[in-house]
């Protein structure tokens, strides 16, 4: 997410928030970023390409993507899942907006999608405020008011 002064005023981001997602260095993309997980890390139920598109094992989708969610809700969302281009996992970045503009993240502890000591690690060398939250990585349903409360703090400064 990133936040305008104007809609009408491209280039007038003031400052980003990343809510328990991937922060990437020149050169980098989210296949660099997961190609090596560390020991023990959970690997993502991410099921083979279909048709040139990813989607999460729903069986595996309520332990992995929305472990603070009841279980009704959870198979709901991984029934109705959206699915993403594998194409988007190679697109490399070659300027990161976190080098000019203020940064916030959100550390999803308990999440199962991307490890939180790597969102750590990126929201630090993004020099990032930080605010952390004992959830999943589906934090935007399972406390909204966590999300809510970043973006009102980055909006503020």
């Amino acid at each position: 997410m990133a936040a305008r002064s104007s809609p009408r005023q491209a280039g007038t981001t003031r400052w980003l928030g990343y809510i328990c997602g991937f922060a990437p260095d020149t050169g980098e993309s989210v296949n660099t970023l997961i190609a090596d997980p560390p020991p023990g890390a959970p690997v993502p139920p991410i099921l083979p390409p279909k048709d040139g598109f990813l989607f999460l094992d729903r069986d595996k989708f309520h332990a992995s993507f929305a472990g603070d969610l009841p279980a009704d809700q959870a198979a709901f969302m991984g029934d109705s899942q959206v699915p993403w281009g594998v194409d988007a996992l190679a697109g490399t970045i070659s300027e990161p907006a976190w080098r000019t503009k203020p940064a916030w993240y959100l550390i999803t502890t308990q999440d199962k999608m991307i490890p939180p000591p790597a969102q750590q690690a990126m929201s630090q060398r993004a020099g990032a405020t930080v605010t952390e939250v004992a959830a999943s990585h589906c934090v935007y349903v399972s406390q909204p008011a966590a999300v809510a409360n970043l973006i009102k703090e980055a909006a503020a400064a």
